[in-house]
């Protein structure tokens, strides 16, 4: 085996937690959806082989320990403990033998609950709303039990329902099923389990913090009794499986909280009304003494989600300050995660910062990058672009609870990049029966998807692009200063077509189809621009012409389209100094259901705190040389002035023929790195 480069070597050296040896500093942080126990299904808790298969085979390409997702004490449906489920620790327990051959541990994540931060769907909000319906379906999923917090509270989700507070007895019990539920993983060969959370604002977060936790018993009001419930929780699980038994604690450092539905910004200054940085310093060392063995941390609640879930706008390593410092107040190993890059990671190990590199979403997109880390074929690792568009789509907008669809939210931690994650046996790679000469039309990232697939299933393929780059209209997607993975996922793209035996045609406009020797086409040719039926439109500038540096800008810009495309334009133009402002018709910005709350949260808390003008509610009339001319809700008329004007209105498909091919990505329905990518496996699969 080739040496490992010595810049990383700090990430492949041994450690402890408690008397368990870790082979290495990597750590596969929880995802939710990852439960070996199951993820909200219909069926209820259960050994999930999914999941056991996703884990089994990252446990053979080098990671050290894995923490699969949240496994509620509770089942979200039907109400059944997990420890009253014998069988499913038996079968847990043939797992984990298969999980040590490999050299790797494994803890097992259990939560408390979500409380105000259960993401309660669209779905269900009108049936707890009503308290008929609420009765009715408590049988099925028991919504007071899910909605329980510290005290009555608004809903992160659903603003106008009220959560209601967690008894004394629902506390008491939920500490037992912890320490009944950790002996079963520990008689099951489960290395050590960890308790979720004085995290993310879930449920013993919000016990902890006083902004949540107005109680006057033993479990509100001074520091001790905040953080009683996590402190009973260890001490239960110690006396039922022994004090040697490693506990891990998923932890926040600070909440970065300004207010309800609140984040603050990576930098600025501002009043945290959550855990602040001299609370966390004591709570660690308490945390500590009460038994637990292990911080695996980073920052943020639900007000403030892109700290624990980083989108791309987060800075990369984005949670290391604040974890490298809170492991100054504690003995016990102190995990980071947060876009941590392998460099920065192993540096910070090597340097006593933290014991360990926390990486979550890039197992779901590559289940070999550690061992192409280790092989030094870094360009081979395909990179997470952090979109969150497969693996955790929560969505919300204004006046709306969880917007995401029933289907993916029990169908959590898939990849919109890799279909076959989560997902083995709806997508996989089989040779074909019977080789085929494939011709397809368009090299964005769906004609390259369809292409590697095609080719890898032993077909003869040929790629016809119209330009001389590969990549499509991702080229202008990529383009932006913080979209270095999206710009690294092209050229991975590029690499990967280069490796296999396709024949790509650049600058090559297909316009008959006929004039193509092939036994299938695939058409993936795209969309194209919406325009605006108003006087002056043809005066503005097309987003991907600004994208692509096509046309220069003022310094005062008006993006019409409050979208994800022209809220990150806008974005982008701040980030350059510029001013810019936005126009939208929706009362709110980024309102398509399926884009995560973490991803739109932080470009409305960005805009909001660096006063970008947003005018929701408005429509356009009229774009001049003087500026955009918009009509408000009231009626109202102004004149917004502009130097420049970009129009990101949407597109429509536009396939150069519909009829005897296959038509996929944008080409067949306009959508996002997910629905390209998975549309392509759909067609491909059964060629």
């Amino acid at each position: 085996m080739k040496k490992i480069d010595e810049k990383y070597e700090a990430l492949f050296t041994p450690w402890k937690i408690g008397n368990v040896e870790i082979k290495n500093r990597i750590v596969m942080c929880p995802m939710g959806g990852t439960s070996l126990f199951g993820w909200f299904e219909l069926t209820g808790c259960h050994f999930d082989k999914e999941a056991a298969k996703l884990f089994l085979e990252r446990a053979n390409n080098n990671v050290g320990l894995i923490i699969p997702g949240i496994a509620p004490l509770k089942d979200t449906f039907w109400g059944k403990w997990l420890w009253q489920n014998p069988k499913m620790f038996e079968e847990l327990k043939v797992f984990m033998e298969e999980i040590h051959k490999t050299g790797a541990k494994l803890f097992i994540q259990l939560t408390a609950g979500m409380g105000r931060s259960w993401a309660i769907t669209e779905l269900v909000a009108p049936l707890h709303k009503n308290k008929f319906t609420r009765a009715l379906i408590k049988p099925i999923i028991d919504t007071n039990h899910e909605l329980a917090s510290p005290s009555p509270q608004k809903s992160r989700w659903a603003h106008d329902i009220e959560c209601p507070e967690m008894t004394k007895e629902q506390i008491h019990e939920i500490i037992e099923a912890f320490a009944k539920t950790a002996k079963l993983c520990r008689d099951a060969g489960v290395d050590g389990v960890e308790v979720h959370a004085v995290h993310e604002g879930y449920l013993l977060d919000q016990f902890s913090i006083e902004f949540f936790n107005q109680r006057t018993d033993e479990y509100g009001g001074s520091f001790e009794n905040r953080y009683r419930f996590a402190a009973e929780v260890v001490k239960a699980i110690k006396e039922a499986c022994g004090a040697d038994y490693p506990v891990s604690l998923r932890y926040s450092v600070e909440s970065k909280m300004k207010g309800f539905c609140e984040g603050a910004m990576p930098g600025e200054d501002y009043v945290e009304v959550g855990r602040n940085m001299a609370e966390s310093e004591r709570a660690a060392k308490y945390l500590q003494d009460a038994g637990y063995d292990m911080l695996n941390a980073d920052n943020g609640t639900y007000d403030s989600w892109y700290w624990a879930h980083p989108p791309m706008y987060m800075p990369q390593n984005c949670n290391l300050e604040d974890v490298a410092h809170i492991k100054q107040f504690v003995d016990i190993p102190v995990v980071c995660a947060g876009r941590m890059e392998p460099d920065v990671g192993a540096k910070a190990v090597a340097e006593g910062k933290i014991d360990g590199v926390g990486v979550a979403r890039q197992f779901l997109v590559d289940p070999q990058w550690i061992t192409k880390l280790i092989e030094d074929r870094l360009e081979d690792i395909k990179p997470c672009i952090c979109c969150h568009a497969g693996c955790f789509n929560f969505s919300r907008s204004k006046g709306h609870a969880n917007t995401q669809d029933l289907t993916d939210t029990m169908g959590l931690s898939r990849c919109a990049l890799n279909p076959e994650t989560m997902q083995s046996k709806k997508y996989y790679i089989e040779p074909a029966k019977k080789q085929k000469t494939i011709a397809i039309i368009g090299g964005g990232i769906g004609g390259m998807e369809a292409a590697i697939l095609c080719a890898k299933r032993g077909h003869k393929v040929t790629l016809y692009e119209k330009t001389h780059k590969l990549g499509g209209v991702f080229i202008a997607a990529a383009a932006p200063s913080f979209k270095e993975k999206d710009r690294e996922l092209i050229a991975w793209y590029i690499r990967e077509v280069g490796k296999l035996p396709i024949t790509v045609k650049m600058n090559t406009e297909v316009t008959d189809i006929k004039s193509l020797d092939a036994d299938e086409i695939i058409v993936a040719t795209g969309a194209k621009a919406k325009k605006l039926p108003i006087k002056g439109a043809d005066t503005a500038i097309e987003a991907v012409d600004y994208l692509l540096g096509n046309k220069p800008v003022g310094e005062n810009v008006v993006v019409i389209g409050g979208g994800l495309t022209g809220c990150e334009i806008a974005y982008d133009l701040f980030l350059q100094g510029k001013k810019p402002a936005i126009v939208e018709m929706q009362d709110d910005l980024i309102t398509t259901p399926g884009i995560c709350l973490a991803n739109t949260s932080y470009l409305r808390d960005c805009f909001k705190t660096n006063n970008v003008p947003v005018h929701l509610e408005t429509g356009v009339t009229e774009i001049t040389d003087k500026g955009v001319t918009v009509k408000h809700k009231d009626g109202s008329i102004e004149t917004i002035p502009a130097d420049s004007v970009i129009l990101s209105v949407g597109y429509n498909p536009a396939p150069i023929t519909t009829k005897g091919v296959h038509v996929i990505g944008d080409a067949k329905n306009v959508g996002n790195l997910r629905t390209v990518i998975w549309g392509a496996w759909d067609v491909c699969m059964k060629l």
